[in-house]
């Protein structure tokens, strides 16, 4: 269980006072709760090891990869994206380029096709995906990169998908926000619960369970879950 000088519901309805963590740049600061994490060490220690073992073991499928994206369009590799870690924190984020060089400044001119509410979006036939991009994107190995993230402690293995301020900023609750008083994950209950197939209330809500059930046994499930969620590529798009 987590420990924290106030509810949820206090922090959210802005009846506490701003996070002493939270970093000054983090507009949202005062709607996040102080979360103290009692086996902190252990998921750092965990998520060191696990993700250099990963890169290990991964890295002829990562140069393959690599060369197909070079190949089938011009471009760099790897998409670089400012993401909001743990207390609001931004960080640059790393992926596999699944879409044309141009993607980011096209999709204000494709808001028309969001399929989601909230602060996410969606299209399922997004019209700026490369063909490597899809077969990717559908089992997740757009995402391999991440782990160099979980290297430098940007992310953590497990916790709430880290979103892009531009999504954030859509956020329509306030008691959304609590889903970043913990380190942000590569996966989480929504990437194994179904991920884009459900809406984004659903989504905000698994991550509002994660933060007031979090520890190493529930991170362990979700592990366990990941794989088979990514073999079934549900909802990946």
């Amino acid at each position: 269980m987590i420990s924290r000088p106030t509810t949820t519901i206090e922090r959210a309805a802005g009846k506490a006072t701003p996070c002493s963590h939270a970093p000054e740049c983090s507009p949202f600061a005062e709607y996040i709760p102080d979360v103290k994490l009692p086996h902190a060490f252990w998921k750092r220690l965990i998520d060191i090891v696990g993700s250099a073992l990963a890169l290990t073991l991964l890295s002829p499928v990562m140069l393959l990869i690599a060369l197909l994206i070079r190949l089938e369009s011009p471009g760099p590799v790897f998409f670089r994206q400012i993401r909001l870690g743990r207390y609001g924190r931004p960080f640059i984020m790393y992926k596999f380029r699944s879409m044309r060089c141009n993607a980011q400044e096209l999709q204000p001119l494709l808001m028309h096709m969001n399929e989601k509410q909230g602060g996410a979006f969606k299209i399922k036939d997004d019209p700026r995906m490369t063909r490597i991009g899809r077969f990717i994107r559908k089992y997740s190995l757009d995402e391999l990169p991440q782990l160099f993230n979980v290297l430098k402690g940007d992310l953590s293995l497990v916790g709430p998908r880290a979103m892009a301020p531009y999504d954030v900023n859509r956020f329509d609750k306030v008691e959304y926000y609590i889903r970043f008083a913990v380190p942000q994950g590569c996966t989480g209950l929504w990437q194994v619960s179904g991920r884009s197939n459900l809406t984004f209330d659903e989504w905000m809500r698994l991550d509002i369970y994660y933060v007031e059930n979090i520890s190493l046994g529930l991170d362990l499930k979700i592990l366990l879950r990941t794989i088979p969620a990514i073999l079934k590529g549900d909802g990946a798009y």
